[in-house]
């Protein structure tokens, strides 16, 4: 199992295009919270890569938000909002992780490796930002810029179309479309750290089976699920 984990990293490297000088910083990155629990801090605090999630996720909010102004010189505020959002949730980070092999690299403890966590897509899309931010403090923002358009490159090509860009203003479309009511939203759960929560959100329309996504906040749960729900019912 070490040696196909091991293989896994050296193949993570390769694909983000970046050889760590420090490769411990890599290793806690990849390191899930439920390996280090119990365990006292190291030199430079947790072992865990909630930290490096932390700045992970304003690291890749500072290179999209670049990217989309620097190619978008005419987008207003809210085009550019919309664009960096589907760039950022952790649905793209997740897709981003599973083409980079994230899974198989995550440090996990026994009894979550069994309940599937490399499988996971919230635990593999935090281990995305934190190898991100991992990068940036190993390399600085021109070593991160260059893994992020690495990672990134499929998602920076996908087109991105009106309902997914504004998912809540398609789905109150369309349930109005077919005389229902407007949807809701309801906060079913509220997991993690205070730094870094995920919300768990349920979207219902009258006559359609409720679903659940997950977000980093109330909002861009709710995005999800509506953005789940739209591809479920074959609107987009």
């Amino acid at each position: 199992m070490a040696d196909r984990r091991a293989e896994a990293v050296a193949a993570l490297v390769r694909r983000l295009g970046h050889e760590f000088k420090d490769r411990a910083l890599l290793e806690r990155a990849l390191t899930h919270a439920s390996v280090a629990e119990g365990a006292p801090p190291g030199p430079r605090g947790p072992i865990d890569n909630e930290r490096l999630e932390f700045l992970g996720d304003r690291v890749l909010g500072l290179l999209v938000a670049d990217r989309l102004c620097r190619e978008n010189p005419l987008a207003d505020e809210g085009e550019l909002s919309s664009a960096l959002h589907g760039l950022v949730d952790k649905s793209a980070c997740a897709r981003v992780g599973e083409r980079l092999g994230v899974g198989e690299a995550l440090r996990l403890s026994p009894g979550e490796s069994k309940s599937g966590g490399r499988r996971k897509a919230g635990l593999i899309a935090d281990a995305v930002e934190a190898v991100l931010a991992a990068v940036w403090l190993d390399g600085g923002i021109d070593a991160a810029r260059a893994a992020f358009e690495r990672a990134w490159a499929e998602e920076l090509a996908a087109p991105t179309p009106t309902a997914h860009a504004n998912p809540k203003s398609a789905l109150q479309e369309w349930a109005q479309g077919l005389g229902r009511p407007l949807p809701a939203y309801v906060v079913v759960n509220r997991t993690g750290s205070d730094h870094a929560p995920t919300f768990t959100v349920e979207v219902s329309v009258q006559g359609v089976e409720p679903l659940t996504a997950q977000g980093r906040s109330r909002q861009e749960a709710e995005k999800a699920a509506a953005t789940a729900m739209l591809k479920r019912e074959g609107v987009i």
